[in-house]
């Protein structure tokens, strides 16, 4: 649960990055304030870790997720979308401590029902399916 509620807040920073302009403090402070699970400030230094290494590999994330976003430019995605991608891509691919590519590929499609669209979770899992193949 605490890692769930960390990718969520990386999400909703990520979000606020894309379209606020903010630095990745200012987004983690804002969304982590907002929350109101008691384990909230478990989360923080997960969703910090995610939030630094996704920046720091945003061009070699995006990279992959083109590579298997047929008909689509990772700039064209919903900004939903293409951040749950870049959570998921990070944490099978480049995080430290890799998560298994079934339970990221899992994360994002239930975080993708709670924030996206009704097409979000089927276009993630068929991005993320492919790219584990």
């Amino acid at each position: 649960m605490i890692r769930r509620t960390a990718r969520e807040v990386v999400l909703q920073s990520l979000f606020q990055m894309d379209f606020s302009g903010c630095s990745k403090e200012q987004a983690l402070d804002a969304s982590l304030s907002v929350r109101q699970e008691p384990h909230v400030e478990k989360a923080r230094e997960y969703a910090e870790d995610v939030l630094k290494g996704v920046r720091e590999r945003l061009a070699e994330i995006d990279e992959k997720i083109g590579q298997y976003a047929i008909d689509w430019t990772v700039e064209r995605m919903p900004a939903t979308d293409r951040n749950i991608l870049r959570i998921a891509v990070f944490e099978m691919l480049f995080a430290d401590k890799k998560n298994i590519p079934n339970v990221a590929i899992n994360e994002a499609v239930e975080i993708a029902k709670k924030y996206g669209t009704d097409e979000s979770p089927r276009f993630i899992n068929g991005i993320l399916g492919k790219m584990v193949k």
